[in-house]
């Protein structure tokens, strides 16, 4: 069985991984704000069902990492998800794994719930009468390859019958490195919001070419002095630890949020995707700027490490 987690506030995902790897080892990141966790092995050693794991996860979320969160529970990752989101936070649905639960529980749906269904597909089966996953699922495979294509076709077929084949993989996003930023005050100056960035950018740049890695994508959470929150994930342009590319990107993320005399409490950053240094590719570039930059950050890491973390930093984050 497989335990779909939806976070309230997605600056709380990596103590939430955390959380759930102390109960089962098979742990999937759902970035900004969720995660699968696979307890197959788990029930038998903890002497509960998947249910009863979930209201553990659920309180130890609350407990050690105060996190609120909805829960989905399911044979499958698919069916979870869509479990995960009809949940309301603080509460847990469960579909059993009874042959006939999966199709109870699918049937009324619009076909627009199921994950990977978007617009134009939707549409196109709703114009013949297919607007719910119960009719796309009582049609023959060949009509919805005629309509949507094969590929596509084949795919709504297999979800509307609550076939999946994915499984929960521990990935490089489960093992990021994350640092956040709170403020003393809630915040409302653009200028503190980016020296904030610029310090946890800094901070995972360090962290990364430490451990001899590098990543792939960045994720920013924005948290509001109401408690509600925003979450943006980016890739990279290349893999990188460099501390200007990571700062040039996060401050792209910000500035997408348009974010208009917001009263921010928290920031947080979080590289993921993470792939061993040595297996990066720099694109080469004659702007000698940019060669600078990284020979400095090879210097400042130097003497980071003999007289400590607070040795050397921005200019623009000096009091």
């Amino acid at each position: 069985m497989i335990i779909c987690v939806r976070l309230r506030d997605g600056a709380a995902l990596p103590d939430l991984l955390d959380v759930a790897r102390g109960i089962s080892p098979v742990v999937q990141a759902l970035p900004p704000d969720g995660a699968l966790v696979d307890v197959a092995g788990a029930e038998r050693y903890f002497a509960q069902d998947a249910a009863g794991l979930a209201s553990v996860l659920r309180v130890r979320a609350l407990a050690y990492a105060g996190a609120d969160c909805a829960l989905g529970v399911a044979p499958s990752p698919l069916l979870a998800r869509m479990a995960a989101r009809q949940a309301e936070y603080g509460t847990t649905v469960t579909v059993g794994d009874d042959p006939r639960e999966p199709t109870v529980f699918l049937a009324p749906k619009p076909v627009s719930a199921l994950p990977g269904v978007g617009t134009a597909t939707a549409r196109t089966l709703r114009a013949y009468g297919l607007g719910t996953v119960g009719r796309a699922a009582g049609v023959p495979l060949s009509t919805l390859q005629r309509l949507l294509g094969a590929r596509t076709g084949r795919e709504v077929y297999e979800k509307a019958h609550g076939i999946d084949r994915t499984a929960v993989v521990p990935d490089a996003a489960s093992r990021g490195v994350t640092a956040r930023r709170s403020f003393d005050h809630d915040e409302l100056d653009r200028g503190a919001h980016r020296r904030a960035l610029l310090s946890a950018a800094g901070e995972l740049g360090v962290a990364l070419r430490t451990d001899g890695q590098a990543c792939r994508s960045l994720t920013l959470v924005v948290r509001y002095a109401d408690g509600s929150s925003t979450a943006r994930t980016r890739a990279l342009p290349e893999a990188s630890a460099h501390s200007p590319a990571l700062t040039a990107v996060a401050y792209r993320m910000l500035d997408a949020l348009g974010l208009q005399r917001a009263r921010v409490r928290a920031l947080s950053l979080r590289a993921e995707a993470l792939i061993p240094a040595d297996e990066v590719t720099h694109q080469l570039t004659f702007d000698p700027a940019d060669e600078r930059s990284r020979r400095l950050e090879e210097t400042a890491d130097r003497v980071r490490a003999r007289f400590g973390p607070g040795a050397i930093g921005p200019g623009a984050l000096a009091a």
